[in-house]
Protein backbone atom coordinates (compact mmCIF):
# COMPACT_ATOMS: atom_id res chain seq x y z
CA UNK A 1 0.00 0.00 0.00
CA UNK A 2 3.02 2.26 0.91
CA UNK A 3 4.73 1.69 -1.78
CA UNK A 4 2.02 2.44 -4.62
CA UNK A 5 1.12 5.73 -2.82
CA UNK A 6 4.63 6.61 -3.33
CA UNK A 7 4.70 5.68 -7.03
CA UNK A 8 0.76 7.90 -7.15
CA UNK A 9 2.97 10.69 -5.69
CA UNK A 10 6.26 10.12 -8.04
CA UNK A 11 3.43 9.94 -11.11
CA UNK A 12 1.74 13.31 -10.02
CA UNK A 13 5.25 15.18 -9.32
CA UNK A 14 6.00 14.39 -13.30
CA UNK A 15 2.92 15.32 -14.72
CA UNK A 16 3.69 18.67 -13.42
CA UNK A 17 7.18 18.79 -15.09
CA UNK A 18 6.73 20.19 -18.47
CA UNK A 19 9.73 19.07 -20.78
CA UNK A 20 11.35 21.75 -21.82
CA UNK A 21 12.79 19.77 -25.07
CA UNK A 22 10.22 16.62 -25.96
CA UNK A 23 11.30 14.20 -28.35
CA UNK A 24 10.20 14.65 -31.85
CA UNK A 25 6.97 12.94 -32.71
CA UNK A 26 7.47 9.14 -34.10
CA UNK A 27 10.85 8.58 -32.29
CA UNK A 28 11.18 6.36 -29.29
CA UNK A 29 13.49 6.53 -26.27
CA UNK A 30 14.55 2.51 -25.34
CA UNK A 31 14.58 2.31 -21.65
CA UNK A 32 15.88 -0.27 -19.19
CA UNK A 33 12.80 -2.72 -19.52
CA UNK A 34 12.16 -2.12 -22.98
CA UNK A 35 15.84 -3.23 -23.95
CA UNK A 36 15.21 -6.96 -22.02
CA UNK A 37 12.74 -7.20 -25.82
CA UNK A 38 15.69 -5.59 -28.00
CA UNK A 39 18.38 -7.96 -26.20
CA UNK A 40 16.23 -11.02 -27.00
CA UNK A 41 15.06 -10.18 -30.47
CA UNK A 42 18.03 -9.22 -31.90
CA UNK A 43 20.39 -11.52 -29.80
CA UNK A 44 18.25 -14.61 -30.87
CA UNK A 45 18.48 -13.27 -34.72
CA UNK A 46 22.34 -13.18 -34.74
CA UNK A 47 22.66 -16.41 -33.38
CA UNK A 48 20.41 -18.09 -35.84
CA UNK A 49 22.12 -15.86 -38.56
CA UNK A 50 25.87 -17.24 -37.55
CA UNK A 51 24.97 -20.64 -36.76
CA UNK A 52 23.32 -20.44 -40.54
CA UNK A 53 26.95 -18.94 -41.97
CA UNK A 54 26.04 -15.42 -41.96
CA UNK A 55 28.50 -12.74 -41.46
CA UNK A 56 27.76 -9.46 -39.90
CA UNK A 57 27.76 -6.07 -41.50
CA UNK A 58 27.36 -2.58 -40.92
CA UNK A 59 26.37 0.60 -43.39
CA UNK A 60 26.19 3.82 -42.82
CA UNK A 61 23.15 5.60 -41.78
CA UNK A 62 23.67 8.51 -44.06
CA UNK A 63 23.52 7.57 -48.05
CA UNK A 64 23.56 9.48 -50.94
CA UNK A 65 19.94 10.57 -52.13
CA UNK A 66 20.29 9.46 -55.44
CA UNK A 67 20.83 5.59 -54.19
CA UNK A 68 17.62 5.47 -52.71
CA UNK A 69 15.98 7.35 -56.06
CA UNK A 70 17.97 4.99 -58.06
CA UNK A 71 16.80 1.47 -56.45
CA UNK A 72 13.79 2.42 -54.45
CA UNK A 73 12.45 4.40 -57.23
CA UNK A 74 11.73 8.33 -57.42
CA UNK A 75 7.62 6.94 -57.64
CA UNK A 76 7.85 4.85 -54.30
CA UNK A 77 6.21 5.76 -51.88
CA UNK A 78 9.54 5.71 -49.86
CA UNK A 79 11.47 8.20 -51.53
CA UNK A 80 8.53 10.07 -52.40
CA UNK A 81 7.18 10.94 -49.04
CA UNK A 82 8.59 9.14 -46.39
CA UNK A 83 12.36 9.68 -47.10
CA UNK A 84 14.19 12.10 -44.91
CA UNK A 85 16.67 14.09 -47.52
CA UNK A 86 18.93 17.40 -47.47
CA UNK A 87 21.45 19.13 -48.65
CA UNK A 88 24.58 19.17 -46.62
CA UNK A 89 26.96 21.48 -45.48
CA UNK A 90 29.24 20.29 -48.90
CA UNK A 91 26.03 21.13 -51.28
CA UNK A 92 25.74 17.07 -51.38
CA UNK A 93 22.11 15.56 -51.23
CA UNK A 94 21.85 13.19 -48.52
CA UNK A 95 19.40 10.85 -46.93
CA UNK A 96 18.84 8.95 -43.76
CA UNK A 97 18.52 5.42 -44.83
CA UNK A 98 14.84 4.50 -44.78
CA UNK A 99 15.84 0.86 -45.47
CA UNK A 100 18.82 -1.45 -45.50
CA UNK A 101 18.98 -3.09 -48.98
CA UNK A 102 20.08 -0.48 -51.19
CA UNK A 103 22.89 0.02 -48.59
CA UNK A 104 23.69 -3.55 -48.89
CA UNK A 105 24.42 -3.97 -52.26
CA UNK A 106 26.02 -0.62 -52.73
CA UNK A 107 29.03 -2.60 -50.25
CA UNK A 108 28.80 -5.50 -51.98
CA UNK A 109 29.54 -3.50 -55.12
CA UNK A 110 32.00 -0.98 -53.95
CA UNK A 111 33.97 -3.59 -51.83
CA UNK A 112 34.45 -5.49 -54.87
CA UNK A 113 32.65 -8.93 -53.16
CA UNK A 114 31.72 -10.54 -56.03
CA UNK A 115 35.25 -11.40 -56.49
CA UNK A 116 35.26 -13.30 -52.88
CA UNK A 117 34.29 -16.96 -53.01
CA UNK A 118 29.85 -17.08 -53.90
CA UNK A 119 27.44 -17.15 -52.15
CA UNK A 120 28.09 -14.36 -49.65
CA UNK A 121 25.23 -14.44 -46.95
CA UNK A 122 25.06 -11.08 -44.71
CA UNK A 123 22.91 -9.97 -41.56
CA UNK A 124 23.15 -6.52 -40.20
CA UNK A 125 20.68 -4.74 -37.61
CA UNK A 126 19.89 -1.19 -36.69
CA UNK A 127 17.91 2.11 -37.26
CA UNK A 128 15.84 3.27 -40.28
CA UNK A 129 14.24 6.69 -41.18
CA UNK A 130 10.97 7.51 -43.03
CA UNK A 131 8.44 10.20 -42.38
CA UNK A 132 5.04 8.42 -42.26
CA UNK A 133 2.43 8.46 -40.25
CA UNK A 134 3.53 6.95 -36.57
CA UNK A 135 1.17 3.54 -35.81
CA UNK A 136 1.99 0.44 -33.78
CA UNK A 137 5.06 -1.15 -34.38
CA UNK A 138 6.17 1.25 -36.84
CA UNK A 139 8.03 5.00 -35.73
CA UNK A 140 9.87 7.34 -37.45
CA UNK A 141 13.06 5.55 -36.50
CA UNK A 142 12.64 1.87 -36.50
CA UNK A 143 14.45 -0.89 -35.96
CA UNK A 144 14.66 -3.92 -38.65
CA UNK A 145 17.22 -7.18 -38.94
CA UNK A 146 18.36 -7.99 -42.52
CA UNK A 147 19.53 -11.21 -43.79
CA UNK A 148 20.99 -11.33 -47.37
CA UNK A 149 22.47 -14.11 -49.96
CA UNK A 150 24.52 -12.84 -52.77
CA UNK A 151 25.70 -14.87 -55.63
CA UNK A 152 23.10 -17.99 -55.46
CA UNK A 153 20.69 -17.83 -58.11
CA UNK A 154 19.43 -21.50 -56.87
CA UNK A 155 15.77 -21.80 -55.18
CA UNK A 156 17.48 -23.41 -52.28
CA UNK A 157 18.39 -19.56 -51.25
CA UNK A 158 14.61 -18.60 -50.64
CA UNK A 159 14.03 -21.65 -49.18
CA UNK A 160 16.90 -21.43 -46.94
CA UNK A 161 15.75 -17.55 -46.11
CA UNK A 162 12.05 -18.70 -45.52
CA UNK A 163 13.61 -21.58 -43.05
CA UNK A 164 15.46 -19.41 -41.09
CA UNK A 165 12.42 -16.82 -40.96
CA UNK A 166 9.77 -19.79 -39.71
CA UNK A 167 12.66 -21.00 -37.24
CA UNK A 168 13.13 -17.84 -35.68
CA UNK A 169 9.60 -16.84 -35.19
CA UNK A 170 8.85 -20.75 -33.35
CA UNK A 171 11.84 -19.96 -31.55
CA UNK A 172 10.44 -16.82 -30.13
CA UNK A 173 6.95 -18.78 -29.44
CA UNK A 174 5.35 -16.44 -31.87
CA UNK A 175 2.71 -18.46 -34.53
CA UNK A 176 3.16 -17.49 -38.04
CA UNK A 177 2.29 -18.32 -41.82
CA UNK A 178 4.23 -17.62 -44.44
CA UNK A 179 2.04 -15.31 -47.18
CA UNK A 180 4.29 -16.32 -50.80
CA UNK A 181 4.19 -15.57 -54.26
CA UNK A 182 6.08 -15.22 -57.18
CA UNK A 183 6.06 -11.79 -59.47
CA UNK A 184 8.52 -13.45 -62.21
CA UNK A 185 11.38 -11.29 -63.99
CA UNK A 186 11.05 -8.48 -66.10
CA UNK A 187 10.49 -10.36 -69.00
CA UNK A 188 7.64 -12.30 -67.82
CA UNK A 189 5.83 -9.52 -66.05
CA UNK A 190 5.34 -6.83 -68.95
CA UNK A 191 2.87 -9.50 -70.28
CA UNK A 192 1.15 -9.18 -66.69
CA UNK A 193 1.30 -5.58 -66.57
CA UNK A 194 -0.96 -5.40 -69.69
CA UNK A 195 -3.49 -7.64 -68.31
CA UNK A 196 -3.25 -5.97 -65.29
CA UNK A 197 -4.14 -2.42 -66.90
CA UNK A 198 -7.16 -3.86 -69.32
CA UNK A 199 -8.46 -5.24 -66.11
CA UNK A 200 -8.69 -1.54 -64.74
CA UNK A 201 -9.83 -0.12 -68.41
CA UNK A 202 -13.57 0.19 -67.60
CA UNK A 203 -14.13 2.83 -65.76
CA UNK A 204 -16.46 1.99 -62.97
CA UNK A 205 -13.58 -0.44 -61.73
CA UNK A 206 -11.26 2.23 -62.02
CA UNK A 207 -13.06 4.65 -60.36
CA UNK A 208 -13.01 2.67 -57.11
CA UNK A 209 -9.38 2.91 -57.06
CA UNK A 210 -8.34 5.62 -54.23
CA UNK A 211 -6.42 8.82 -55.55
CA UNK A 212 -3.04 7.36 -55.27
CA UNK A 213 -3.65 3.84 -57.49
CA UNK A 214 -5.56 6.27 -60.35
CA UNK A 215 -2.27 7.46 -60.84
CA UNK A 216 -0.22 4.37 -60.23
CA UNK A 217 -2.39 2.16 -62.81
CA UNK A 218 -0.89 4.26 -65.23
CA UNK A 219 3.07 4.66 -64.16
CA UNK A 220 3.47 1.84 -62.29
CA UNK A 221 0.30 -0.62 -61.90
CA UNK A 222 2.01 -3.42 -60.06
CA UNK A 223 2.04 -1.23 -56.97
CA UNK A 224 -2.00 -1.07 -56.91
CA UNK A 225 -2.13 -4.36 -55.88
CA UNK A 226 0.38 -3.26 -52.74
CA UNK A 227 -2.32 -0.84 -51.73
CA UNK A 228 -4.18 -1.50 -48.18
CA UNK A 229 -6.64 0.76 -49.20
CA UNK A 230 -9.88 -0.94 -48.67
CA UNK A 231 -11.76 0.19 -52.19
CA UNK A 232 -8.62 -1.02 -53.38
CA UNK A 233 -8.66 -4.35 -52.06
CA UNK A 234 -11.76 -4.92 -53.15
CA UNK A 235 -10.97 -3.81 -56.36
CA UNK A 236 -8.89 -6.71 -56.83
CA UNK A 237 -11.27 -9.46 -56.83
CA UNK A 238 -11.62 -10.50 -60.14
CA UNK A 239 -8.12 -9.56 -61.43
CA UNK A 240 -5.85 -11.28 -62.97
CA UNK A 241 -3.20 -13.33 -61.13
CA UNK A 242 0.48 -12.58 -62.08
CA UNK A 243 1.89 -16.83 -61.48
CA UNK A 244 -0.39 -17.36 -64.40
CA UNK A 245 1.96 -14.94 -66.75
CA UNK A 246 4.96 -16.78 -65.43
CA UNK A 247 7.69 -17.83 -67.87
CA UNK A 248 9.05 -21.15 -67.59
CA UNK A 249 12.03 -20.60 -65.92
CA UNK A 250 10.24 -18.34 -63.68
CA UNK A 251 7.83 -21.16 -62.63
CA UNK A 252 9.82 -23.91 -62.29
CA UNK A 253 11.70 -22.05 -59.46
CA UNK A 254 8.90 -21.07 -58.04
CA UNK A 255 7.30 -24.61 -57.90
CA UNK A 256 10.90 -25.52 -56.38
CA UNK A 257 10.62 -23.14 -53.45
CA UNK A 258 7.15 -24.20 -52.35
CA UNK A 259 8.01 -27.75 -52.73
CA UNK A 260 10.76 -27.76 -50.10
CA UNK A 261 8.08 -25.45 -47.55
CA UNK A 262 6.23 -28.68 -47.79
CA UNK A 263 8.85 -31.06 -47.87
CA UNK A 264 9.83 -28.77 -44.27
CA UNK A 265 6.58 -29.00 -43.46
CA UNK A 266 6.64 -24.76 -43.20
CA UNK A 267 3.41 -23.42 -43.10
CA UNK A 268 1.96 -20.93 -46.22
CA UNK A 269 -0.42 -19.23 -48.19
CA UNK A 270 -0.16 -18.55 -51.79
CA UNK A 271 -1.28 -14.91 -51.98
CA UNK A 272 -1.80 -13.66 -55.43
CA UNK A 273 -1.71 -10.32 -54.95
CA UNK A 274 2.06 -10.17 -53.12
CA UNK A 275 4.20 -8.14 -54.44
CA UNK A 276 5.89 -5.92 -51.52
CA UNK A 277 6.35 -2.01 -51.81
CA UNK A 278 9.25 -2.18 -53.91
CA UNK A 279 10.71 -2.22 -57.46
CA UNK A 280 14.09 -4.13 -57.39
CA UNK A 281 12.21 -7.48 -56.49
CA UNK A 282 12.01 -10.06 -58.60
CA UNK A 283 10.76 -13.93 -58.85
CA UNK A 284 9.82 -14.92 -55.18
CA UNK A 285 8.45 -12.33 -52.90
CA UNK A 286 7.18 -13.19 -49.31
CA UNK A 287 5.68 -11.82 -45.90
CA UNK A 288 5.57 -13.34 -42.57
CA UNK A 289 2.36 -12.71 -41.00
CA UNK A 290 1.21 -13.55 -37.68
CA UNK A 291 -1.77 -15.95 -36.53
CA UNK A 292 -4.09 -14.91 -33.67
CA UNK A 293 -3.70 -17.48 -31.24
CA UNK A 294 -7.02 -17.55 -30.12
CA UNK A 295 -9.05 -17.46 -33.78
CA UNK A 296 -6.33 -18.88 -35.69
CA UNK A 297 -6.89 -15.51 -38.33
CA UNK A 298 -4.21 -14.08 -39.99
CA UNK A 299 -2.91 -10.78 -38.67
CA UNK A 300 -2.23 -8.38 -41.85
CA UNK A 301 0.51 -6.18 -40.18
CA UNK A 302 3.70 -7.94 -41.29
CA UNK A 303 6.17 -8.91 -38.82
CA UNK A 304 8.99 -9.19 -41.90
CA UNK A 305 9.28 -10.13 -45.58
CA UNK A 306 11.64 -9.82 -48.39
CA UNK A 307 12.29 -11.99 -51.48
CA UNK A 308 14.53 -11.76 -54.40
CA UNK A 309 15.88 -8.75 -55.91
CA UNK A 310 18.12 -10.54 -58.93
CA UNK A 311 18.41 -7.06 -61.67
CA UNK A 312 19.84 -5.05 -58.89
CA UNK A 313 23.33 -5.53 -58.75
CA UNK A 314 23.76 -4.91 -62.05
CA UNK A 315 21.37 -2.27 -62.17
CA UNK A 316 23.54 -0.38 -59.88
CA UNK A 317 26.58 -1.34 -61.48
CA UNK A 318 28.25 -4.17 -60.44
CA UNK A 319 28.39 -7.33 -62.67
CA UNK A 320 25.22 -9.32 -63.21
CA UNK A 321 24.72 -11.22 -59.51
CA UNK A 322 21.46 -12.93 -58.14
CA UNK A 323 20.51 -11.79 -54.75
CA UNK A 324 17.79 -12.41 -52.51
CA UNK A 325 17.49 -11.30 -48.50
CA UNK A 326 14.38 -10.52 -46.04
CA UNK A 327 13.93 -8.02 -43.45
CA UNK A 328 12.17 -8.29 -39.63
CA UNK A 329 10.74 -5.41 -38.09
CA UNK A 330 12.25 -5.17 -34.31
CA UNK A 331 9.54 -3.06 -32.89
CA UNK A 332 6.45 -4.70 -34.46
CA UNK A 333 7.80 -8.82 -32.95
CA UNK A 334 8.30 -6.86 -29.95
CA UNK A 335 4.67 -5.99 -29.68
CA UNK A 336 3.55 -8.83 -30.98
CA UNK A 337 5.77 -10.79 -27.95
CA UNK A 338 3.84 -8.34 -25.49
CA UNK A 339 0.39 -9.07 -27.04
CA UNK A 340 0.87 -12.75 -26.56
CA UNK A 341 1.91 -12.70 -23.26
CA UNK A 342 5.33 -14.34 -23.27
CA UNK A 343 6.99 -14.21 -20.39
CA UNK A 344 10.91 -13.56 -20.67
CA UNK A 345 13.53 -15.31 -19.17
CA UNK A 346 14.53 -13.39 -15.95
CA UNK A 347 17.46 -11.60 -16.14
CA UNK A 348 18.13 -12.55 -11.82
CA UNK A 349 17.95 -16.19 -12.76
CA UNK A 350 20.72 -17.56 -10.52
CA UNK A 351 22.19 -13.93 -9.46
CA UNK A 352 24.64 -13.36 -6.99
CA UNK A 353 25.05 -10.25 -5.23
CA UNK A 354 28.83 -8.68 -3.88
CA UNK A 355 28.28 -6.71 -1.01
CA UNK A 356 31.50 -5.20 1.13
CA UNK A 357 32.10 -2.93 4.13
CA UNK A 358 34.85 -0.77 4.50
CA UNK A 359 37.84 0.46 1.94
CA UNK A 360 39.96 -2.48 2.42
CA UNK A 361 37.01 -4.80 1.75
CA UNK A 362 35.85 -3.00 -1.11
CA UNK A 363 39.44 -3.04 -2.86
CA UNK A 364 39.25 -7.28 -2.75
CA UNK A 365 35.80 -6.95 -3.75
CA UNK A 366 37.00 -5.56 -6.89
CA UNK A 367 39.17 -8.19 -7.79
CA UNK A 368 36.40 -11.53 -6.62
CA UNK A 369 33.64 -9.68 -8.82
CA UNK A 370 36.13 -9.69 -12.01
CA UNK A 371 36.67 -13.60 -10.92
CA UNK A 372 32.90 -14.28 -10.52
CA UNK A 373 32.00 -12.14 -14.28
CA UNK A 374 34.77 -13.95 -15.76
CA UNK A 375 33.94 -17.17 -14.35
CA UNK A 376 30.05 -16.81 -16.38
CA UNK A 377 28.22 -15.86 -12.82
CA UNK A 378 25.70 -13.69 -12.67
CA UNK A 379 26.56 -11.19 -10.42
CA UNK A 380 25.92 -7.31 -9.39
CA UNK A 381 26.82 -5.43 -7.45
CA UNK A 382 26.70 -1.56 -5.18
CA UNK A 383 30.65 -0.82 -5.06
CA UNK A 384 29.23 2.72 -4.56
CA UNK A 385 27.35 2.41 -1.39
CA UNK A 386 28.97 1.78 2.11
CA UNK A 387 26.19 0.78 3.96
CA UNK A 388 25.57 -2.93 4.36
CA UNK A 389 21.30 -2.56 4.57
CA UNK A 390 21.26 -0.84 1.26
CA UNK A 391 23.38 -3.43 -0.10
CA UNK A 392 20.82 -5.76 1.06
CA UNK A 393 18.35 -4.03 -0.44
CA UNK A 394 19.95 -3.96 -3.86
CA UNK A 395 20.69 -7.10 -3.68
CA UNK A 396 16.62 -8.33 -3.00
CA UNK A 397 16.42 -5.59 -5.82
CA UNK A 398 18.13 -7.97 -8.32
CA UNK A 399 16.27 -10.93 -6.95
CA UNK A 400 19.31 -12.43 -5.95
CA UNK A 401 20.04 -16.19 -4.31
CA UNK A 402 22.85 -15.50 -2.54
CA UNK A 403 24.71 -12.71 -1.09
CA UNK A 404 28.43 -12.74 -0.54
CA UNK A 405 29.40 -10.22 2.24
CA UNK A 406 33.19 -8.85 2.83
CA UNK A 407 33.72 -6.93 5.75
CA UNK A 408 37.04 -5.58 7.47
CA UNK A 409 36.94 -8.89 10.31
CA UNK A 410 36.67 -11.50 6.50
CA UNK A 411 39.66 -9.36 4.73
CA UNK A 412 41.75 -10.34 7.95
CA UNK A 413 40.53 -14.05 8.34
CA UNK A 414 40.87 -14.26 4.58
CA UNK A 415 37.18 -15.24 4.64
CA UNK A 416 34.01 -14.14 3.15
CA UNK A 417 30.20 -14.57 4.35
CA UNK A 418 27.21 -16.71 1.91
CA UNK A 419 23.86 -15.47 3.15
CA UNK A 420 20.97 -17.35 1.52
CA UNK A 421 18.46 -14.58 0.60
CA UNK A 422 15.53 -16.77 1.23
CA UNK A 423 16.36 -17.87 4.37
CA UNK A 424 18.69 -15.27 5.52
CA UNK A 425 21.35 -17.82 6.86
CA UNK A 426 24.87 -17.00 6.69
CA UNK A 427 28.09 -19.34 7.26
CA UNK A 428 31.65 -18.38 6.72
CA UNK A 429 33.47 -19.63 4.03
CA UNK A 430 37.05 -19.59 3.21
CA UNK A 431 37.74 -16.72 0.64
CA UNK A 432 39.79 -19.64 -1.46
CA UNK A 433 36.63 -21.70 -1.81
CA UNK A 434 34.13 -19.27 -2.35
CA UNK A 435 33.88 -19.80 -6.18
CA UNK A 436 33.41 -23.69 -5.38
CA UNK A 437 31.08 -23.37 -2.94
CA UNK A 438 28.85 -21.22 -4.49
CA UNK A 439 28.60 -22.82 -7.69
CA UNK A 440 27.85 -26.15 -5.82
CA UNK A 441 24.99 -23.93 -3.95
CA UNK A 442 23.61 -22.57 -6.96
CA UNK A 443 23.43 -26.24 -8.57
CA UNK A 444 21.48 -27.69 -6.05
CA UNK A 445 19.29 -24.16 -5.45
Amino acid sequence: MHNRIKEKREQALNDKIKVKYPRIRGMKDILFDEYRYFDLVVSKACDIAKAYGFKRIEMPVLERTELYERTTGKLSDIVAKEMYSFVDRGGEKVALRPEATPSLVRAYIEHGMFNQSQPIKTFWSGPLFRYDRPQAGRYRQHNQFNLDIFGEASPMADVLLILIAHTYFKELQLNVEVQINSIGCVGCRKEYLEKLKDYYKPRLLKAKLCTECKKRIVKNPLRVLDCKEPCCVESLREAPHIVDSLDDDCRAHFVKVLEYLDELNIPYNLNPFLVRGLDYYTKTVFEIWPISEETSDVKLVALGGGGRYDDLIEYMGGRATPACGFGIGIERVILKIKENNIILKSESQNAVFLAQIGEQARRKAFVLFEDLRKGGFNASQSFTRDALRAQLEDANRVDAKYTLILGQKEVVDNTILIRDMDSGVQEIVDFKKVIPELTKRLANK
